[in-house]
């Protein structure tokens, strides 16, 4: 059995969570989290490598690093969890795609309550830091350059995954960004869904927490003022073609992104 990290409805960080000290000694910084981050992602790697890199592995070194983003300063608002157990079957995640955060921590929240994995780059499976970790997970891999390739890709893999129980988060837009383009949010994830009769669970996301690097784009800094949001929403069954709840989802996203305003 599988260690359940989030047991509630909604998670909220304490107001009251110490910060590490290492991180205060490094004068707002990015160095401790850089550093401390790159040492779980080296063991998880090694742990790839060795083919020990399992699901329960990849939910608690995902932990890990929510805990060293909580004791750098990150304060987490989750809501919508009690969604992730109303699920009957193996289900869509479709989510806006902000930082490098939401693909380090959905593992803690969801893996330990469903087999899961993720669509991906092809370049993410063939990084040599990342890549071991990534493909240990079986991700369906697309291009990015082939939008008729990877739409059958995501399909044909995607329907085969869900029908053997693992659930798929497809982040729909092209790349990461900080502002939300609904026009640029297609409806793979919907038409996949759809595809293989399953429900699709909305999630909305705000983690600028952690910002994208111009140069080592995984590695960027980090505001410790930003407060980081994540909600998920209803299962949602696809009817029809799935236009409106494709619509439904954009906002969704939008509605939540502009509540969490500063």
């Amino acid at each position: 059995m599988k260690k359940v990290f989030f047991k509630k409805d909604s998670y909220h960080t304490k107001e009251n969570t110490p910060r590490v000290f290492l991180d205060r000694l490094m004068l707002n910084t990015r160095l401790y989290f850089v550093s401390k981050y790159c040492s779980i992602v080296l063991k998880s790697r090694s742990l790839a490598l060795k083919g020990q890199y399992d699901a329960e592995a990849w939910a608690l070194s995902s932990y890990d690093v929510f805990r060293l983003i909580e004791g750098c300063g990150g304060r987490f608002h989750i809501t919508g969890l009690e969604n992730l157990h109303r699920c009957q079957g193996p289900v869509v995640f479709v989510s806006n795609h902000m930082s490098t955060l939401e693909t380090m921590v959905f593992p803690c929240i969801i893996a330990p309550l469903m087999k899961v994995t993720f669509v991906v780059k092809d370049s993410l499976v063939k990084h040599p830091f990342f890549g071991p970790i990534m493909r240990s997970r079986n991700p369906i891999v697309v291009s990015r350059s082939n939008s008729r390739e990877d739409f059958q890709t995501v399909i044909k893999m995607g329907q085969k995954l869900l029908s053997e129980g693992t659930s798929i988060i497809i982040f729909p837009q092209s790349t990461r960004t900080v502002e939300f383009l609904p026009k640029e949010f297609n409806s793979l994830g919907v038409k996949l869904a759809r595809n293989a009769k399953v429900q699709v669970i909305p999630v909305a996301i705000k983690t600028d927490f952690w910002g994208n690097d111009k140069y080592l784009k995984d590695l960027g800094p980090i505001n410790r003022r930003k407060p980081i949001y994540m909600a998920f929403g209803e299962p949602l069954s696809i009817n029809g073609s799935g236009k409106e709840d494709n619509e439904f989802i954009i906002n969704f996203i939008s509605s939540h992104l502009e509540k969490w305003k500063e």
